[in-house]
């Protein structure tokens, strides 16, 4: 089992698998599933661009969606140069029928379900359960991570402010 865990409704505890990745850590290159099966290269398919990326378990569930609107709000009112990625182990279709109902318009969401790459990469698979954990990277435009953070609880918010205002001062 892995050395690190978080707590999953308070008190279950589950085991994450990959490196915790630090600020200051070259961000790894992975290859996700994007709308209609289409491969998607994080860093290569976002190059030049100043990337705030959300893991979350399931679009499905109150937290993530509300996680998923909120930045997708803040990163819709932002230039260009910035990019909002989702990463769920959501498969494409149920990725797709949410980004219909939500009405998204800023947001990349991608999926890890084939072989959880982004989970192994980025220190975010939950080995108990073959999903993401949530978390947030501000990865700069030159692949490097700005800010990490990991939750300590499967089922808390992140702290939004704090990702948004490192986002922002990479402009």
């Amino acid at each position: 089992m892995s050395e690190r865990t978080v707590t999953y409704l308070g008190k279950d505890i589950v085991h994450l698998e990959g490196p915790e990745l630090e600020a200051g850590d070259d961000a790894p290159e992975v290859e996700l599933v994007q709308q209609w099966g289409r491969p998607f290269r994080l860093l290569a398919d976002t190059a030049e661009k100043i990337r705030l990326i959300s893991a979350i378990p399931s679009l499905d569930t109150a937290i993530c969606d509300v996680q998923t609107r909120r930045l997708s709000k803040e990163i819709e009112e932002m230039g260009e140069d910035f990019q909002f990625i989702t990463i769920s182990s959501d498969l494409p279709p149920a990725q797709d029928r949410w980004c219909t109902f939500a009405s998204v318009s800023r947001s990349t969401v991608l999926s890890d379900h084939k072989d959880m790459a982004f989970g192994f990469a980025y220190g975010t698979m939950i080995q108990e359960m073959r999903i993401e954990h949530r978390a947030l990277f501000v990865v700069d435009d030159e692949d490097v991570i700005c800010y990490v953070q990991y939750l300590p609880e499967v089922h808390e918010h992140p702290d939004y402010d704090t990702a948004l205002t490192v986002l922002k001062s990479l402009e």
